[in-house]
Parts: C-alpha cells; structure tokens; sequence
C-alpha cells in the first residue's frame, strides 16, 4: 500500500494547505479517508485512478465538507449524453463508489444537496445515491475493499468518530480521524504498520473534546508496537510547529516519526508483529 496525504490541517484551509484528506492506494484498490475542504481539488490533482471507496470518519465539516463536490465528479463519469440537446442518461456500465458513513449521515448529507438543485438537470442533483453507494457502518464491523480489508472501531470524540485499519497482504495502516487518549486506539493499532495519528494539541486534551498532542500520539504508538508513526491534523500550517511535533513524539516513540505532506507519496509501513 502508499499513502498520500491530500490536506493535514484541524479546522479549515490555511496557508494553501487543505483539512483532513488521505489518499491510500493498494495494486487493486483506492480508498480516501474524509474529505474536508479543499480535499476535491487536491484528488483531482494527485490521483488519476477512480475511487474504490470513500470512508468518513465522522460528521465535523473540517472531515467530509468536499464530499459533495466529490460526489458530483463521481456522478459526472456516469452521465452521458448522445449530442448538446440530449439528455443526460446513467450509464449503468460505471458502478457507483462505496461511502463508508457514521450511522444518521446520508440523510445529512441528501439535505446538503438538496440546497443546490440544478431543475434543467436533475440527475445532477443525486451525487450522493447516484455518485455514491452510502453504507452506514457500525463500530466493531468488517468489510472488504477489493484487496483490501478495513475494520473500524469507535473512538473518543465530542462527535461519534471511528476510526479504521486498513490491511492488505503486505502492509496495515491505521488512521485515527479525530480521538482523545483512549485505549481503543491501542487496541484498534495493535502490531500495525503506519499509525496516521491526529496532532492537533500541544497538551493534552483536559476539555472532553477529544484531541490528540503529538505526545499523546507517540505514547499510543509505542503502546501499540506500531512500525512507525505519522503525525497530521494539525492546528497551524506553520512547517516550524509540524516539526516540533515530530521532535516531541520522537522523544517518545522509538520507531520512526514523521509528519503528513500533502501531495507526497509514501510507501505504508510492513507491521511490526502481527496483532491480536
């Protein structure tokens, strides 16, 4: 598997850099993980492949605000049209892409879409049962993604977040979306390969908000014998505060530690051990 970030930023864009957005492909497969805002044009820009699937971790607009507009390109592969007078028609050939949602979303997110209607065309205005196939996941489930094998456990968030393991024959990658300290996180990174770890605070999340500091991320790392850790989700664009980050969970983590760079393709790590 590679990774390729899209975004690395809590809350919305800022010094050119998009929010929360993660590329991860296999020989068979293309999963993105949220898709916050400014995550559209980043996709379109790094990956030529359609999608295999799209997972979200949970409803924050800062991970699934460009789900829309994702959509509506997804649709727009499955529309043709004979000559400029014609109407559009689906193209049954194109399959639609599988959107691995929290449970209550889709209605949410038809809503959104309804607010935007094009009358001339309306085939346009259903990205989200035209573009997208919704499934509504619940923590603890399985499921497959061509070679792909994804599981998801609930984390620790103000909104109901999981977060997801994905595992192919070579290679596991876990992505925590947003999550305070909590052991599940431990559990769900037990012998993985690559831990992408939020960091978004520089201490540790008193409030029940629920966020991670980097220190907070390495301490998981370690516990969970993760091959190595990458740092993202991140409060500042400023390159100087990704940096003390990396150099603080590298106090902790002895494995190696780097932080998110959009656009920049990486391989994800072989697992340490295997888990339980």
């Amino acid at each position: 598997m590679h990774l390729t970030p899209l975004g690395c930023l809590a809350g919305m864009p800022a010094g050119g850099l998009a929010s929360s957005g993660y590329l991860v492909e296999s020989d068979q497969a293309s999963v993105l993980l949220d898709a916050g805002p400014g995550i559209a044009t980043r996709l379109s820009a790094t990956s030529t492949r359609r999608l295999s699937a799209v997972f979200i971790s949970h409803e924050h607009t800062d991970h699934l605000l460009d789900l829309l507009v994702i959509g509506k390109v997804l649709l727009a592969d499955r529309l043709v049209r004979e000559d400029e007078n014609a109407p559009l028609r689906l193209d049954e050939s194109v399959p639609r892409v599988p959107l691995l949602l929290p449970r209550g979303a889709t209605a949410k997110l038809h809503s959104l879409a309804a607010l935007y209607p094009v009358a001339t065309h309306p085939l346009l205005d259903r990205a989200f049962d035209l573009g997208f196939e919704p499934h509504e996941y619940e923590p603890g489930e399985s499921l497959s993604v061509r070679n792909l094998t994804l599981h998801i456990e609930r984390l620790r968030h103000v909104a109901p977040n999981c977060g997801v393991r994905l595992s192919d024959a070579d290679s596991c990658l876990v992505y925590t979306g947003d999550t305070g300290v909590t052991d599940q996180l431990v559990d769900l990174a037990g012998g993985a390969g690559t831990l992408l770890a939020e960091s978004t605070l520089r201490e540790t999340d008193t409030s029940g908000h629920g966020h991670l500091s980097s220190y907070d991320a390495a301490r998981a790392a370690d516990d969970a014998g993760v091959t190595e850790l990458v740092l993202t989700h991140f409060s500042s664009p400023d390159p100087v505060q990704h940096r003390w980050h990396r150099d603080r969970a590298a106090t902790v983590f002895d494995g190696p530690v780097s932080t998110a760079r959009p656009g920049i393709r990486r391989p994800v790590a072989a697992p340490r051990k295997a888990s339980a």
